[in-house]
């Protein structure tokens, strides 16, 4: 089956997809408007750097009378230069140039105004007179460069607040999803023998008609589930009645008939014995079916335990064949109400006694760490027909008096408490025996 999706892995995924998304598009057109504006600014500079220059190079050109040869003005700067320029003729002769320029002319027109090359972007000006041109020229490597690490200070710090913004919607979904979490929790305490209303108080205002409609639920269910309870102990009691009655008629039936009829007032007597029991454990199942397992606080069942097991060993199969073994000293503290506890352990007792051998011991050890152990010396059973043994009216092979239901009943009420029914054949370290072990999840006090 497949793992159900998380509400708060969605919502974490999604808002931090959006989240890095939108960081992301954010750099991109940062980037691309700083591209236009470094552009016009770098062409500003070009051009200002060409005005600026031009009456200078143009002096310096009348002062020198210098000769259309061309000449490096000023060879001794050192260090890389961002722009550089040439003084050209009218016939595109280069006469002056700076120390990182070539002697061979621009290749662009002597147009004034902007032009550019692969490489280089030039802004062209002429001097007065018409006789000079200077061409001052920008790289698009020095442009590249500028655009590169304006565009990594912008997404370092990003790169460094996405993971922060994950962190913070991790945080913060959680924290407003905890009710919710909290709610679930909660309806999922709910069972048997733990209905009380749920606490509207602490959730927020959406969540309130949820936690109303699961306490309107809640209140229905406990209804049914008292009247189902209500109703089992008035049919316990109306069907005991009549069977006991008809059970004690057929006993003085017995003493006042002829001894030929015996035999058929006996059959009646144990028919009537057998349907009384049937009722029983019919009554026990519908009870536990009734989740009467689980209580909402823990009780000591030792002196439960102890109290079965006289009433046991008063019965006609149980005299001086219980042998009660008792580790638990500070007491076997669960969830577990006492009168479903007391099911699980007659049902147990009965079956052990029933079936093993007359006069044999039935062994109960009370362990310290919640377990009850009950051993009998009966035949061993195919350990394939020991998971049978738990389901409603399946028996061994044995002609022993049985319903078939007294182990499904355990099993029940059992696993209400979160506990566990483990049967073994033959008991451990011994070659014949059964051995029924409940294993209770201890409360502490």
């Amino acid at each position: 089956m497949a793992r159900p999706t998380s509400m708060t892995r969605k919502l974490v995924t999604a808002l931090t997809s959006v989240v890095a998304i939108s960081w992301l598009l954010a750099c991109g057109l940062g980037v691309m408007v700083m591209q236009d504006e470094f552009a016009e600014i770098f062409d500003a500079g070009v051009q200002e750097t060409a005005e600026r220059l031009l009456p200078l190079l143009a002096d310096d050109l009348r002062e020198n009378n210098t000769a259309p040869a061309s000449r490096k003005l000023n060879p001794s700067a050192e260090g890389a230069e961002y722009l550089t320029y040439q003084v050209r003729d009218r016939e595109g002769q280069v006469v002056l140039h700076s120390h990182d320029s070539s002697t061979e002319p621009f290749e662009v027109s002597l147009d004034p105004g902007f032009s550019e090359t692969a490489t280089q972007r030039i802004y062209t000006v002429v001097t007065p007179d018409g006789n000079y041109f200077l061409q001052v020229a920008d790289a698009f490597a020095n442009r590249r460069e500028a655009i590169e690490e304006a565009g990594s200070a912008l997404l370092l710090p990003v790169l460094i607040l996405i993971p922060a913004s994950i962190f913070a919607v991790i945080v913060v979904v959680r924290r407003t999803l905890q009710p919710i979490q909290t709610l679930r929790d909660e309806i999922g305490k709910k069972d048997g023998g733990n209905l009380a209303p749920l606490e509207t108080q602490p959730f927020p205002g959406e969540l309130h008609p949820i936690a109303r409609s699961v306490n309107l639920l809640l209140g229905r269910l406990r209804s049914a589930i008292d009247a189902e309870r209500e109703f089992t102990a008035n049919s316990a009691h109306e069907l005991r009645t009549p069977i006991a009655g008809a059970l004690a008629q057929a006993q003085r039936l017995h003493a006042d008939i002829p001894p030929e009829l015996a035999p058929r007032v006996e059959n009646i007597e144990k028919s009537l014995q057998h349907l009384g029991h049937l009722a029983e454990k019919l009554l026990q199942m519908s009870r536990a079916e009734a989740r009467i397992g689980v209580t909402d606080t823990a009780t000591d069942l030792i002196p439960v335990l102890e109290l079965v097991i006289d009433d046991m060993m008063r019965t006609a199969i149980g005299t001086s064949r219980i042998r009660f073994t008792n580790h638990c000293e500070d007491g076997l503290l669960c969830r577990m109400g006492a009168d479903a506890f007391g099911i699980i352990i007659r049902n147990l007792l009965e079956n052990a006694l029933i079936h093993s051998p007359a006069e044999s011991p039935v062994q109960i050890l009370a362990e310290e760490d919640g377990t009850i152990r009950i051993v009998n010396s009966g035949p061993a059973i195919d350990r394939a027909l020991l998971p049978k043994l738990t389901t409603r009216f399946a028996r061994g092979p044995t002609t022993a008096d049985g319903t078939g239901l007294g182990l499904a009943i355990v099993k029940s009420l059992v696993e209400q408490t979160g506990g566990e029914l483990v049967l073994s054949s033959p008991a451990p370290g011994r070659k014949d025996g059964f051995e029924a072990r409940v294993v209770l999840p201890a409360q502490t006090a």
